[in-house]
């Protein structure tokens, strides 16, 4: 690959409106600043400063895009790049106190992540004030253009998820939410689907909707009550059921909605909690805004991601393979790089800088795997390229742990630690002998290390290396970006991979196993994130690309599919009028057009 210079016109213009810093002369000074700010936590600073300047030559290793703006600058704002917020209290002056928050975050750099399920369900009662609930979508609109008013002021352009127990009386109006265009469109939104709900959808049988009784006036419902675990509650709750629906025409309509209007996405949040390595003490009903970090009540996202074009040896030659050694060494530096960012980093509520210091959860993922198997001759859609991924998400996450054992040895374990509850996690269960003693010797710094996140904007500053775990979407593109003054500007850009191809291949040829995403069938998708999510703590940001002619049918398999292979949730994209295309080729017919959704 290429030397660690900004050789693209898009990596130049990202590196200078998003990244770049006072008079800072090239991508070099941005590493020098962030390098010695991280490093500023530690006993000999100057040692860590070197290794953390190692650690991003050449984008092996890349932070995310709040710690490369953020660092070792004067601005007042946050190293993390998002959040999940506090329960939103079921009153005007919680639900306000809560956008006030939202807003304070948004404005210093964060994304937020907010579950809607703790609001009456609209045509209800409200306690003691004589009114009629409106309903969470309504609030929702409400949270909508305060992140439009936040972006006005120059802010970072921002982005926030919205969750809904499937359960939850108004969740029809939550699945047709944004069936408008221009409808909610700083929020994307996801339906909390749990076990039941499935079982239920399989069997046809019916599915209560339902809210806590204790907070109802009135007859309103059918006079039936169950027990829920429910946000704001430590216990199982009394909620009475509002009405019944058939579970299969519910089920039915999240489908029909995402597959019409890209939305909702669907997160198995039982999975998510079974699986929560901290989940005897919380329980999660939220994430960041892109899915890949499930969090309690504000929790925040440290992320980077380890570039894993950078470690294939003798790329596109018989004798290319991944250099895991290598791999190991870099995890076990970027461990301690994002450690340091939880001491470094202002927050902008002091709840989530209680959160982030108590659990000291890490996100370290991976980007740039299409192009990796790419050069190493495999196609994404081979039992080969998915043992090589899962092989070299093992080598990370095992890495990880290590590294975090080791540092809580020198600095201590997470405040949160409580040896014999995080030894019996099901992840921490299944982790290799030697960490699992480790933990019981030494503790563990961190309570959560991976995460794989869509690495949008820091994989087009690495010469467009493909995103997390996506397969490459073209090997040329047009791509929309924001400027700083707001405006987009188009670039046309080639893949990493295909780049590094034409240096010696000027006949135009392709590699062998060059694929581009529309070639993959969904279960090509799903197989990669299946293979993947077994080394992976938190979970995985995953878009499905699907053609607009593909049957409804097939389409909601997909997410029945994702179910049965134990995923933590679903994503699909299928270009529709509201939303329209994402990306689109080179066509010198037409102009460059498309819709940015970037994370970071």
């Amino acid at each position: 690959m290429a030397a660690a210079t900004l050789d693209t016109a898009i990596a130049r213009h990202i590196w200078a409106s998003r990244y770049r810093y006072a008079d800072e002369a090239d991508i070099e000074a941005t590493w020098q600043r962030v390098a010695t700010a991280l490093a500023k936590v530690e006993a000999e600073p100057a040692v860590w400063q070197r290794r953390f300047r190692d650690l991003l030559a050449d984008f092996r290793f890349l932070p995310g895009g709040r710690i490369l703006a953020g660092a070792g600058t004067d601005r007042q704002v946050t190293l993390f790049n998002c959040f999940v917020m506090g329960r939103i209290e079921d009153s005007m002056d919680g639900i306000f106190e809560a956008l006030k928050e939202g807003a304070l975050t948004m404005q210093q750099g964060g994304g937020v992540g907010y579950d809607f399920s703790t609001l009456r369900p609209a045509g209800t009662a409200a306690h003691h004030a004589g009114t009629i609930a409106s309903g969470p979508v309504s609030f929702m609109r409400i949270w909508d253009s305060m992140c439009a008013t936040i972006l006005s002021t120059g802010a970072r352009r921002g982005a926030m998820m919205a969750t809904l127990r499937v359960d939850h009386p108004d969740i029809e109006a939550f699945i047709d939410a944004k069936h408008q265009a221009g409808e909610l469109t700083h929020f994307n939104c996801s339906v909390l689907v749990s076990d039941a709900f499935m079982a239920a959808v399989h069997a046809d049988a019916d599915w209560p909707l339902v809210f806590p009784s204790v907070a109802l006036d009135g007859e309103v419902g059918t006079g039936d009550e169950v027990r829920r675990e429910w946000p704001g509650f430590e216990q199982p709750v009394a909620c009475r059921v509002i009405r019944r629906v058939r579970a299969r025409d519910l089920w039915e309509h999240i489908m029909r909605a995402t597959y019409s209007h890209a939305e909702p996405g669907v997160l198995f949040v039982d999975r998510i909690n079974q699986w929560n390595n901290l989940g005897e003490r919380e329980r999660i009903s939220a994430t960041n805004p892109c899915g890949e970090i499930p969090l309690p009540p504000y929790g925040a996202c440290d992320l980077g991601s380890v570039n894993l074009t950078r470690f294939v040896l003798d790329p596109f030659g018989e004798a290319a393979r991944l250099d895991h050694d290598a791999l190991a060494q870099t995890a076990a530096q970027a461990v301690r790089f994002l450690d340091n960012v939880i001491d470094a980093s202002h927050f902008p509520l002091p709840a989530q800088g209680e959160q982030a210091r108590n659990s000291r959860r890490l996100g370290l993922g991976i980007t740039g795997l299409a192009d990796a198997l790419i050069m190493l001759g495999l196609h994404y859609d081979s039992t080969e390229a998915r043992e090589q991924a899962a092989a070299a998400m093992a080598t990370i996450t095992h890495a990880a742990y290590r590294a975090s054992i080791d540092l809580a040895h020198e600095k201590r374990p997470f405040p949160f630690f409580d040896k014999a509850a995080f030894l019996d996690r099901p992840f921490v269960r299944a982790l290799p002998g030697d960490i699992r003693a480790g933990i019981a010797r030494d503790g563990i710094r961190n309570s959560h290390l991976t995460a794989i996140a869509p690495t949008g904007t820091i994989s087009l500053l690495a010469g467009n290396v493909s995103s997390g775990v996506e397969p490459v979407f073209r090997r040329e593109l047009c791509r929309p970006v924001f400027a700083a003054d707001g405006r987009r500007e188009s670039f046309v850009m080639q893949d990493a991979a295909w780049r590094c191809w034409q240096v010696e291949h000027l006949d135009g040829s392709l590699p062998p196993a060059f694929v581009e995403a529309e070639a993959l069938s969904p279960e090509a998708h799903l197989a990669m994130q299946a293979a993947l999510q077994p080394y992976v703590d938190s979970a995985i940001s995953k878009t499905i690309n699907v053609p607009e002619s593909m049957p409804f049918t097939d389409f909601e398999a997909i997410y029945q599919r994702a179910f049965e292979l134990g995923l933590k949730g679903c994503t699909t994209y299928r270009p529709n009028p509201v939303t329209g295309e994402v990306l689109q080729g080179v066509d010198t017919a037409t102009p460059c057009c498309g819709i940015d959704r970037e994370s970071d």
